[in-house]
């Protein structure tokens, strides 16, 4: 028995795509719906999903294991609201559970569509998730963006488009904004709970970092200006993190020299120089030299 657990929060527009995409698949659907405001419980129950309720979270972690449970199976698959699955990815999953070499739990590849287009660089491809698992073998902490916890053996399916779950991810900058302001939120309380103490290099070395990661390492440019833009998005959420973990010590005062700014700020530059010229190289080869002078890393 198959079971496939969904949760919800206003997805009225979304969720006849994703419940339509499982319909010849499942052999139960449970919809965990956090109070909507819309018609979202109406349309599961009108598709004929077992409808539970869950408390407005503000993210998805803490309300997964309470659907998880509700659910009959043998193997669960786990979507969200934004995501559609394919008769070749259901295929194979199909086939998995006819295998009896199968692993305990999947990572599933999902293709994520960012402003209209498939990102395949930045770090959004494979983006390798944990979907598809005997039931009791997986379990979410309530940490936000964690990743799951796991028992038994686990396996990837391969990384290729027919094995990907379809994930109409950001559709506008509004709605990638709204989300970078809530999540960095509860990525405050976790930092903090860590025990992070605020230091004001941080909001110049850590969005550095995650743009370098996702522009240059991740190869964000072969996705043109949807690269750059999700690179530069990325960052700022990393500038917005920091900035409300300032907020959080009720923006204390700290005396900064000139200096001291400057240094931290060519740090970061010689950093975006290294992988501009590491980037050239990989792409074009053979300049070393000229392309080393040219951004006087000798």
């Amino acid at each position: 028995m198959i079971s496939v657990v969904i949760n919800t929060l206003n997805e009225e527009k979304k969720l006849p795509g994703t419940l339509d995409s499982v319909k010849s698949f499942a052999d139960e659907v449970i919809v965990c719906d956090m109070y909507s405001d819309d018609g979202t419980s109406g349309i599961a129950e009108k598709f004929g999903a077992k409808v539970f309720m869950h408390k407005r979270m503000g993210y998805v972690e803490p309300a997964r294991n309470f659907a998880i449970s509700k659910a009959k199976g043998d193997w669960i698959l786990v979507l969200d609201a934004d995501e559609i699955i394919s008769d070749a990815l259901k295929n194979k999953l199909t086939s998995i559970i006819k295998d009896k070499k199968s692993a305990d739990y999947y990572r599933v590849p999902r293709k994520n569509i960012i402003f209209g287009k498939w990102i395949k660089h930045a770090r959004w491809w494979p983006d390798y998730n944990i979907r598809f698992f005997k039931r009791g073998c997986v379990s979410w902490s309530e940490i936000i963006h964690s990743i799951p916890i796991t028992s038994g053996k686990g396996a990837d399916l391969e990384s290729k488009e027919e094995n990907a779950i379809l994930h109409h991810n950001y559709l506008t900058v509004d709605q990638y904004i709204e989300r970078l302001n809530r999540y960095t939120t509860f990525q405050v309380r976790a930092l903090l709970e860590k025990g992070y103490k605020f230091r004001w290099t941080d909001l110049i070395t850590e969005p550095t970092k995650e743009f370098v990661g996702r522009f240059f390492q991740g190869e964000g440019y072969k996705d043109g200006i949807h690269g750059f833009a999700l690179s530069i998005l990325q960052a700022f959420s990393e500038f917005v993190l920091y900035l409300k973990l300032w907020q959080n010590e009720k923006f204390k005062t700290e005396t900064v020299s000139l200096f001291d700014f400057s240094r931290a700020l060519k740090k970061g530059e010689r950093e975006i120089n290294y992988w501009v010229s590491d980037s050239l190289l990989r792409e074009n080869g053979g300049f070393v030299q000229k392309v080393k002078r040219k951004f006087r890393i000798i």
